[in-house]
Protein backbone atom coordinates (compact mmCIF):
# COMPACT_ATOMS: atom_id res chain seq x y z
CA UNK A 1 0.00 0.00 0.00
CA UNK A 2 1.58 2.85 -1.11
CA UNK A 3 1.92 6.22 1.45
CA UNK A 4 -1.22 8.14 -0.23
CA UNK A 5 -3.68 4.57 0.33
CA UNK A 6 -2.14 4.42 4.14
CA UNK A 7 -2.44 8.41 5.01
CA UNK A 8 -6.45 7.69 2.78
CA UNK A 9 -7.08 4.48 5.29
CA UNK A 10 -6.42 6.18 8.16
CA UNK A 11 -8.28 9.47 7.56
CA UNK A 12 -11.17 7.46 6.14
CA UNK A 13 -11.71 5.39 9.65
CA UNK A 14 -11.31 8.73 10.98
CA UNK A 15 -14.23 10.27 8.73
CA UNK A 16 -16.37 6.80 9.66
CA UNK A 17 -16.45 7.13 13.32
CA UNK A 18 -17.26 10.35 12.76
CA UNK A 19 -20.20 9.88 10.18
CA UNK A 20 -21.40 7.15 13.04
CA UNK A 21 -21.73 9.13 15.55
CA UNK A 22 -23.03 12.62 14.08
CA UNK A 23 -25.77 10.19 12.04
CA UNK A 24 -26.51 8.29 15.59
CA UNK A 25 -26.83 11.77 17.50
CA UNK A 26 -26.75 14.32 15.65
CA UNK A 27 -23.86 15.97 16.12
CA UNK A 28 -20.01 15.07 17.48
CA UNK A 29 -18.37 14.26 13.99
CA UNK A 30 -16.31 17.61 13.96
CA UNK A 31 -15.47 17.33 17.77
CA UNK A 32 -14.11 13.97 16.85
CA UNK A 33 -12.17 14.26 13.85
CA UNK A 34 -11.36 17.57 13.78
CA UNK A 35 -8.16 17.06 16.15
CA UNK A 36 -7.00 14.13 14.03
CA UNK A 37 -7.48 15.53 11.23
CA UNK A 38 -5.28 18.99 12.10
CA UNK A 39 -2.85 16.55 12.86
CA UNK A 40 -2.34 14.61 10.14
CA UNK A 41 -3.27 17.41 7.30
CA UNK A 42 -2.41 20.82 9.50
CA UNK A 43 -5.32 22.31 10.89
CA UNK A 44 -6.36 24.14 7.56
CA UNK A 45 -6.64 21.26 5.39
CA UNK A 46 -8.54 19.01 8.79
CA UNK A 47 -10.97 21.96 8.97
CA UNK A 48 -12.17 21.97 5.27
CA UNK A 49 -12.43 18.18 5.08
CA UNK A 50 -14.48 18.17 8.22
CA UNK A 51 -16.68 20.78 6.41
CA UNK A 52 -17.29 19.03 3.83
CA UNK A 53 -17.93 15.70 5.46
CA UNK A 54 -19.95 17.08 8.26
CA UNK A 55 -22.10 18.67 5.57
CA UNK A 56 -22.36 15.46 3.84
CA UNK A 57 -23.49 13.74 6.73
CA UNK A 58 -25.72 15.97 8.10
CA UNK A 59 -27.81 16.12 5.26
CA UNK A 60 -28.05 12.43 5.27
CA UNK A 61 -29.24 12.03 8.94
CA UNK A 62 -31.63 15.04 7.68
CA UNK A 63 -33.63 12.96 4.58
CA UNK A 64 -35.41 11.31 7.20
CA UNK A 65 -36.09 14.09 9.76
CA UNK A 66 -36.28 16.87 8.40
CA UNK A 67 -40.61 17.24 9.18
CA UNK A 68 -39.23 18.10 12.83
CA UNK A 69 -36.91 20.96 12.26
CA UNK A 70 -38.06 24.26 13.76
CA UNK A 71 -38.02 27.23 11.94
CA UNK A 72 -38.82 29.56 14.35
CA UNK A 73 -35.90 28.67 15.73
CA UNK A 74 -33.16 27.62 13.44
CA UNK A 75 -33.67 30.48 10.79
CA UNK A 76 -32.28 33.35 12.51
CA UNK A 77 -29.50 30.96 14.20
CA UNK A 78 -28.74 29.63 10.87
CA UNK A 79 -29.00 33.25 9.40
CA UNK A 80 -26.52 34.71 12.25
CA UNK A 81 -23.98 31.56 11.30
CA UNK A 82 -23.72 32.39 7.65
CA UNK A 83 -22.91 36.30 8.68
CA UNK A 84 -19.94 35.20 11.18
CA UNK A 85 -18.46 32.28 8.65
CA UNK A 86 -16.55 34.78 6.49
CA UNK A 87 -15.02 36.37 9.68
CA UNK A 88 -14.14 32.84 10.63
CA UNK A 89 -12.29 31.99 6.94
CA UNK A 90 -10.35 35.51 7.42
CA UNK A 91 -8.73 33.63 11.12
CA UNK A 92 -7.77 30.48 9.41
CA UNK A 93 -6.38 31.53 6.52
CA UNK A 94 -4.01 34.18 8.36
CA UNK A 95 -3.08 32.49 11.55
CA UNK A 96 0.30 30.44 11.67
CA UNK A 97 -0.37 27.11 12.07
CA UNK A 98 0.67 26.50 15.47
CA UNK A 99 -1.30 29.74 16.91
CA UNK A 100 -4.71 28.01 14.66
CA UNK A 101 -3.81 24.55 15.92
CA UNK A 102 -3.74 25.56 19.61
CA UNK A 103 -6.86 28.06 18.57
CA UNK A 104 -8.94 24.46 17.83
CA UNK A 105 -7.86 22.35 20.53
CA UNK A 106 -9.00 25.32 23.33
CA UNK A 107 -12.16 25.62 21.70
CA UNK A 108 -12.63 22.08 21.59
CA UNK A 109 -11.55 21.71 25.28
CA UNK A 110 -13.62 24.80 26.50
CA UNK A 111 -16.87 23.70 24.59
CA UNK A 112 -16.79 19.86 25.27
CA UNK A 113 -15.95 20.89 29.30
CA UNK A 114 -19.57 23.64 28.98
CA UNK A 115 -21.52 20.82 27.27
CA UNK A 116 -20.48 18.23 29.98
CA UNK A 117 -21.45 20.81 32.74
CA UNK A 118 -24.55 20.94 30.80
CA UNK A 119 -24.01 25.21 31.13
CA UNK A 120 -26.68 27.47 31.87
CA UNK A 121 -27.09 31.14 30.26
CA UNK A 122 -30.02 33.48 30.22
CA UNK A 123 -28.29 34.83 26.87
CA UNK A 124 -28.35 31.57 25.41
CA UNK A 125 -32.85 31.81 25.28
CA UNK A 126 -34.95 32.70 23.02
CA UNK A 127 -34.41 34.54 19.59
CA UNK A 128 -31.65 36.15 21.01
CA UNK A 129 -29.94 33.32 22.50
CA UNK A 130 -30.61 31.69 18.64
CA UNK A 131 -28.45 34.56 17.15
CA UNK A 132 -25.85 34.40 19.53
CA UNK A 133 -25.53 30.44 19.51
CA UNK A 134 -25.56 30.84 15.79
CA UNK A 135 -23.27 33.69 15.58
CA UNK A 136 -20.48 32.05 17.52
CA UNK A 137 -20.98 28.51 15.92
CA UNK A 138 -20.48 30.02 12.43
CA UNK A 139 -17.45 31.29 13.33
CA UNK A 140 -15.92 28.66 15.16
CA UNK A 141 -16.72 26.18 12.25
CA UNK A 142 -15.06 28.01 9.68
CA UNK A 143 -11.92 29.05 11.91
CA UNK A 144 -11.64 25.45 13.59
CA UNK A 145 -14.15 23.50 11.75
CA UNK A 146 -16.35 22.95 15.41
CA UNK A 147 -19.58 24.32 15.31
CA UNK A 148 -21.76 22.17 16.99
CA UNK A 149 -21.21 23.30 20.74
CA UNK A 150 -22.87 26.64 20.65
CA UNK A 151 -26.04 24.73 19.03
CA UNK A 152 -25.61 22.00 21.74
CA UNK A 153 -25.57 25.19 24.52
CA UNK A 154 -28.67 26.44 23.10
CA UNK A 155 -30.34 23.30 22.91
CA UNK A 156 -29.35 22.59 26.79
CA UNK A 157 -30.52 26.03 27.66
CA UNK A 158 -33.80 25.78 25.56
CA UNK A 159 -34.76 22.30 27.39
CA UNK A 160 -34.80 20.08 24.18
CA UNK A 161 -34.77 16.70 24.20
CA UNK A 162 -32.76 14.14 21.84
CA UNK A 163 -35.13 13.69 20.31
CA UNK A 164 -35.96 17.26 19.60
CA UNK A 165 -32.28 18.30 19.19
CA UNK A 166 -30.51 15.65 16.38
CA UNK A 167 -32.86 16.85 13.48
CA UNK A 168 -32.69 20.61 14.28
CA UNK A 169 -28.94 20.01 14.42
CA UNK A 170 -28.42 18.47 11.28
CA UNK A 171 -30.27 20.88 9.74
CA UNK A 172 -27.84 23.66 11.30
CA UNK A 173 -25.02 20.78 9.63
CA UNK A 174 -26.31 21.33 6.67
CA UNK A 175 -26.14 24.50 6.47
CA UNK A 176 -23.31 25.70 8.23
CA UNK A 177 -21.04 23.29 6.77
CA UNK A 178 -22.18 24.08 2.93
CA UNK A 179 -21.62 27.88 3.65
CA UNK A 180 -18.09 26.98 5.09
CA UNK A 181 -17.29 25.13 2.31
CA UNK A 182 -18.37 27.94 0.23
CA UNK A 183 -16.17 30.60 2.03
CA UNK A 184 -13.28 28.65 2.72
CA UNK A 185 -13.23 25.95 -0.63
CA UNK A 186 -12.39 22.74 -0.99
CA UNK A 187 -9.42 20.51 0.64
CA UNK A 188 -6.69 19.84 -1.71
CA UNK A 189 -6.32 15.71 -1.11
CA UNK A 190 -5.05 13.15 -3.63
CA UNK A 191 -7.74 10.64 -5.02
CA UNK A 192 -6.70 7.57 -2.53
CA UNK A 193 -7.41 10.29 0.30
CA UNK A 194 -10.66 11.48 -0.98
CA UNK A 195 -11.85 7.96 -2.35
CA UNK A 196 -11.34 6.23 1.47
CA UNK A 197 -13.13 9.09 2.63
CA UNK A 198 -15.94 8.84 0.66
CA UNK A 199 -16.18 4.87 1.38
CA UNK A 200 -15.56 5.92 5.34
CA UNK A 201 -18.30 8.06 5.38
CA UNK A 202 -20.60 6.21 3.51
CA UNK A 203 -20.07 3.33 5.64
CA UNK A 204 -20.46 5.48 8.53
CA UNK A 205 -24.03 6.84 7.71
CA UNK A 206 -24.58 2.84 7.65
CA UNK A 207 -23.30 2.26 11.12
CA UNK A 208 -25.02 5.06 12.76
CA UNK A 209 -28.47 4.43 11.08
CA UNK A 210 -28.35 1.01 11.96
CA UNK A 211 -27.66 1.94 15.68
CA UNK A 212 -29.89 4.36 16.48
CA UNK A 213 -32.12 2.05 18.13
CA UNK A 214 -30.38 0.41 19.41
CA UNK A 215 -27.63 2.66 21.25
CA UNK A 216 -28.76 5.09 24.04
CA UNK A 217 -28.31 8.55 22.93
CA UNK A 218 -27.20 9.79 25.84
CA UNK A 219 -24.19 7.49 26.61
CA UNK A 220 -23.78 7.88 22.88
CA UNK A 221 -23.35 11.55 22.96
CA UNK A 222 -21.18 10.88 26.22
CA UNK A 223 -18.57 8.62 24.24
CA UNK A 224 -18.21 11.36 21.80
CA UNK A 225 -18.09 14.69 24.30
CA UNK A 226 -15.18 12.49 26.25
CA UNK A 227 -13.01 11.19 22.76
CA UNK A 228 -13.87 14.91 22.00
CA UNK A 229 -12.10 16.31 24.99
CA UNK A 230 -8.41 13.64 24.40
CA UNK A 231 -8.48 15.19 21.10
CA UNK A 232 -8.27 18.79 21.98
CA UNK A 233 -5.76 18.43 24.30
CA UNK A 234 -3.74 16.08 22.27
CA UNK A 235 -4.20 19.21 19.35
CA UNK A 236 -3.53 22.35 22.22
CA UNK A 237 -0.71 20.65 23.66
CA UNK A 238 0.87 20.34 19.90
CA UNK A 239 -0.09 23.68 19.23
CA UNK A 240 1.58 24.66 21.98
CA UNK A 241 4.58 22.96 21.62
CA UNK A 242 4.82 24.65 17.99
CA UNK A 243 4.51 27.91 19.77
CA UNK A 244 6.86 27.57 22.05
CA UNK A 245 9.60 25.93 19.26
Amino acid sequence: MGSGWAAGLLIGTIVLAGSSVQRLTGMGFALITVPALALLLGPAQGVVLANCAAGAISAVGLVGGWRQVRPAVMVPLVGAAMCTVPAGSWVAARLPEPVLMTGVGALVCSAVLLVLRGARAPALRGAKGAVAAGAAGGFMNASAGVGGPPMSLYAVNAGWSMREFVPNALFYGVAVNAVSVLSNGLPHLSTPVWSLAGAGLAAGALIGGALTDRVPEQRARMFVLLLALAGGAVTLAKGLWGTAT
